[in-house]
């Protein structure tokens, strides 16, 4: 008959109750996977908050597009100081004037016969401390040229491009962004977002822009 050691005969019994015992496995489990989780959280809450990002810049270039052909009989610098502060308003949580910038062009026929037909910007104004530059263009490409023959906006044909018809013209606006993430741009990497948008004027025959105020340069949008 084999003797087992005393201390050994108390061990047994007590290594089976724990072997048994899963009171902490809940808790043990969560544990794991609670970084996974954080993960999974974090990633969720930065892909909204970029969709979110992208909404509200396609709807500020649709704003500026739309507010700037509303204004009827001749445009103003005052009124494009106005427009743009709406847009600054209208989304304020972006920090849009410190992260972005707004390009408001003014796209109508140069007038000109053939070969130098085509499309011109008769002024752009911008606002907004974002270091961009337009991808379309500045004030006076095409004026004496066709370099702008198939108009203004994304892609590479005629048909992707806006123009302007005749005795009329187009507010072009584009914006650029620098996304700000809110839990790290490790997530999806830094970001820049562009949309534009176009509106036909309402009404407006005179497209020159006017100082009636007599505002210093550096009180209008200029783009210098």
């Amino acid at each position: 008959m084999t003797m087992r050691h005393p201390l050994l005969s108390a061990l047994i019994p007590a290594l089976r109750r724990l072997r048994r015992d899963d009171r902490g496995l809940a808790l043990i489990e969560f544990a794991f996977s609670l970084p996974v989780l954080l993960i999974l959280c974090m990633c969720g809450l930065e892909a909204a908050n970029l969709a979110l990002a992208h909404l509200r810049i396609s709807q500020i270039a649709m704003l500026v597009a739309d507010n700037a052909s509303r204004v009827r009989t001749s445009i103003d610098e005052a009124d494009v100081n106005e427009i743009m502060i709406g847009a600054n308003q209208s989304t304020q949580s972006l920090a849009l004037q410190a992260n972005g910038r707004i390009f408001l062009s003014d796209l109508e026929p140069n007038g000109l016969a053939a070969p130098n037909e085509g499309q011109f910007i008769r002024w752009q104004r911008c606002w907004g401390n974002g270091a961009f530059t337009s991808s379309y263009g500045v004030a006076g490409n095409g004026q004496t040229n066709a370099s702008m023959k198939d108009g203004m906006g994304p892609g590479t044909t005629a048909a992707t491009k806006v123009k302007a018809m005749s005795g009329t013209a187009v507010m072009f606006v584009e914006v650029a962004y620098r996304y700000q993430p809110i839990v790290s741009n490790a997530i999806f990497g830094p970001k820049v977002i562009r949309y534009t948008s176009a509106f036909n004027v309402r009404e407006r025959t005179d497209q020159a822009i006017k100082n009636a105020g007599n505002l210093a340069a550096a009180n209008t949008a200029r783009c210098t």
